[in-house]
Formats: structure tokens, sequence, C-alpha cells
């Protein structure tokens, strides 16, 4: 790995990672606070609002912190893409494409990043690299899109009830 690949690692897993913690703390302390956050994700179907903002705030500051360290890539990728999958399907699917319009196009790039990045691997300036933690190529994509879509589809299967559509 060249000096350039390394650094062009860290860069990305510094600004998705500081993103997601700047993300989780909107959620958190931004302009709804967490209750506006709750009722957030209530409105999109999701049971036990104030458990789901809660764990968006962890998982999201959470993530965005392994990624910046790079510690555990894979998972901290994994993390990123189920938050992703979940706001792609619940809050931005039938909007489209374009971010602008409230489309997937923001979850969708994040999403790809962070599946590449754990393909790729933290890169020389991470603690997994130190470490001598060395999960990438198939291994690691396989790690971050298999538990990103198995933890999307627990969170799905046990916490969404969408209200039936009124004729």
């Amino acid at each position: 790995m060249t000096d350039a690949d390394a650094v062009a690692l860290l860069l990305v897993r510094a600004i998705v990672g500081v993103t997601m913690i700047a993300h989780g703390l909107n959620h958190w302390r931004g302009g709804g606070r967490i209750e506006g956050t709750a009722g957030w994700f209530s409105g999109l179907g999701l049971r036990h609002g104030r458990l789901q903002a809660w764990m968006s705030v962890v998982t999201e500051v959470g993530a965005g912190a392994l990624l910046v360290a790079g510690l555990a890539t894979p998972l901290a990728c994994a993390a990123v893409i189920s938050v992703m999958l979940v706001a792609g399907l619940l809050a931005h699917r039938t909007n489209g494409f374009f971010v602008f319009k409230d489309g997937y196009e923001y979850v969708l790039v994040l999403s790809v990043v962070c599946l590449a990045l754990a393909v790729l691997g933290p890169g020389r300036f991470s603690v997994d690299n130190a470490g001598g933690i060395d999960v990438t190529g198939w291994a690691g994509g396989g790690i971050a899109l298999g538990v990103a879509v198995a933890a999307t589809v627990g969170l799905l299967g046990l916490f969404w009830r969408p209200q039936p559509v009124s004729s």
C-alpha cells in the first residue's frame, strides 16, 4: 500500500466517521432532540420510537468513532450500511433518487462507500492495522454486507409495524 493509498483510506474513514457522529448527535441534541427523533421514527412505522431514536444515536456515534479510529472496520461499516438501509427503505425510497427531494441518494452513497471501505480495509493508519487485524477483500465486504442485511431484517421484523393505508 502506498502512502497515498493509506492517506486516502484515512480521509474516507475520517469524513464518513465524523459525518456519522454528527448525524447521531443531531438525532440526540439537534432540532427536535431525542423526542423529535422518536416521533419521526414512530411516524415511519417503527414501534418504540424512543428506543429507536436512542439505538440510532448509539449506532451512528459508535460506528462513526470506530471508523475514525479504524477499529473493527467491517463491523463499523456494517452498522453504517444497516442504518442507511433502514433510512433508505423507510424514509427515502418512495421519494426517488435525489436528496433534494428527500430521495435515497445520500444513503446510497454512504452505504456503497462503507461497503468499499470494508473491502479495501482501513489502511495503514488504523487501529486494526496496528493490531494486525486484516479482514479485507471478499471477507471484509461479506461481513459488512451480511451483518448489515441481517441487522436491518432483524430490526424491521421486530419493530416495523406501519399503519394500514385508508382508502
